[in-house]
């Protein structure tokens, strides 16, 4: 069974240029090199949502648990955590078309 890792965010004010850099240049290639599919990533323009929402796909739970134990990703995201806040990450079973 597939499963999507989907994470949420707002950008820390006064902290977007460093943010899109470190995203372009090695959150993405990170996760890629993880094993992680990246096949959403959104940003809210109006309302009171995340102002990021990124989904990745894993072929299994047992695959997630593990990238999310390694000491690859724990790096990659606490370096995330330097330019992001309200920060929100969840496992589900992958369905098809958007999931929040």
């Amino acid at each position: 069974m597939s499963v999507k890792l989907i994470m949420s965010w707002d950008i820390t004010p006064n902290q977007e240029q460093e943010y899109f850099e470190f995203v372009v240049r090695e959150f993405i290639p990170g996760i890629q090199r993880l094993g992680f599919e990246l096949n959403d990533a959104w940003a809210t323009v109006y309302g009171t949502h995340p102002q990021i929402l990124v989904a990745a796909m894993l072929p299994s739970m047992g695959k997630a648990r593990a990238v999310l134990q390694s000491d690859a990703w724990l790096s990659l995201n606490n370096k995330l955590q330097d330019f992001v806040e309200n920060y929100s990450l969840k496992v589900v079973e992958a369905r098809g078309g958007f999931q929040f």
